[in-house]
């Protein structure tokens, strides 16, 4: 099974998991809190998690194609909300 992670530099992971997860529970099946997130997107998923410096994101489908999809529809999410920061998202096989 295809697995990809990144982790993003911030000093507000827990608002980006927070807002990421409510933004995309109106679609998709999502559990959350401040720390914790897991995303199931049907063709994969994404496990988040925020600290006091950085948001990780663990993202696993079942094909490159599905985890490319998936890391995709991260990727624009999180730029968009955080477009005053510019995040740097580098994803990364474990």
């Amino acid at each position: 099974m295809p697995i990809s992670e990144a982790k993003v530099s911030t000093a507000v992971a827990s608002r980006y998991l927070q807002q990421l997860c409510k933004h995309f529970a109106h679609k998709i099946t999502v559990e959350y809190d401040a720390r914790n997130g897991r995303a199931d997107f049907g063709l994969g998923i994404c496990v988040m998690s925020a600290s006091d410096s950085e948001l990780a994101l663990r993202c696993e489908a079942e094909t490159d194609a599905a985890l490319d999809r998936v890391k995709a529809i991260l990727d624009d999410h999180l730029r968009r909300f955080a477009w005053r920061e510019k995040p740097v998202i580098d994803w990364r096989s474990p």
